[in-house]
């Protein structure tokens, strides 16, 4: 396989974001000579200019370390594991949204979409469901639309698939992980594939989840939150799915389950 230069790596971003050289050149006070000389191998650019030129781009962290050591450089954003001393005040600070969210589901996932941490409320919603989909990294997606998993119980199946194939793909559009790809291909292969946009209804404000359990239909509204201002690559890519009853039906049944 080829190795990539960091001019390689930087004119991929700039395509990726579809941008030409003049249009990036304008955004980082530089100008399209220099920019081409740089993607080019004519020039070698210092550090703070790759950064400058990656923050224009507003290319993942990852993806910046790759791109400074291609050039030489020592990586500017580190990636401690999770479980990590370094980590322990992220760890917390997720555990206490979580906790706190209950009785109502919210699960941690990082980038893959593999589930990281969970409170109680995302437990009681998974009982019943094959035991292998449920073995360590559990990824959320597969767990959500394959026919052994949540798929079987979602009653808009269709329109909840559609939503999280738009996810999905906003997410490769701006990441480029090939690990992304590759789940949204494995989950194209289950049943019912990849559908088409799905129109809202008149007065729909969100795509809800509307999930059968235990007898009774449930209904959730969805929401993504993400650490501010992060500083490492591992901070960066975890996101908290947090789900709120849509109906006082919910609320009641989940508030009474966990009592």
């Amino acid at each position: 396989m080829t190795t990539q230069t960091a001019g390689d790596l930087l004119r991929h971003w700039r395509q990726e974001r579809r941008l030409s050289q003049l249009e990036l050149a304008g955004r980082a006070d530089t100008s399209a000579r220099h920019l081409s000389f740089i993607e080019t191998g004519r020039s070698t650019p210092s550090r703070a200019m790759l950064a400058h030129l990656c923050e224009q781009l507003e290319i993942p962290l990852r993806e910046r370390n790759r791109l400074l050591l291609a050039a030489g450089y020592a990586p500017a954003y580190a990636e401690p594991a999770l479980d990590t001393p370094a980590m322990d005040a992220v760890r917390g600070a997720m555990r206490l949204i979580l906790t706190g969210h209950e009785p109502y589901p919210a699960l941690a996932i990082d980038q893959g979409w593999r589930m990281v941490d969970a409170n109680r409320g995302v437990a009681l919603l998974l009982t019943g469901i094959d035991p292998t989909l449920l073995t360590a990294p559990v990824n959320t997606l597969r767990l959500s639309l394959h026919p052994d998993g949540l798929a079987s119980r979602i009653l808009n199946l269709a329109e909840w698939r559609a939503h999280l194939f738009a996810r999905l793909t906003r997410q490769i559009e701006v990441t480029g992980a090939a690990e992304l790809v590759e789940l949204r291909e494995e989950l194209r292969a289950y049943p019912g594939g990849e559908t088409d946009l799905v129109l809202p209804e008149p007065d729909q404000s969100v795509v809800p989840l509307r999930l059968r359990h235990d007898g009774a239909d449930l209904s959730f509204l969805s929401v993504t939150t993400v650490f501010g201002t992060p500083m490492n690559v591992t901070v960066a890519e975890l996101a908290i799915e947090s789900f709120l009853p849509a109906d006082q039906d919910t609320q009641k049944r989940l508030t009474a389950a966990l009592a």
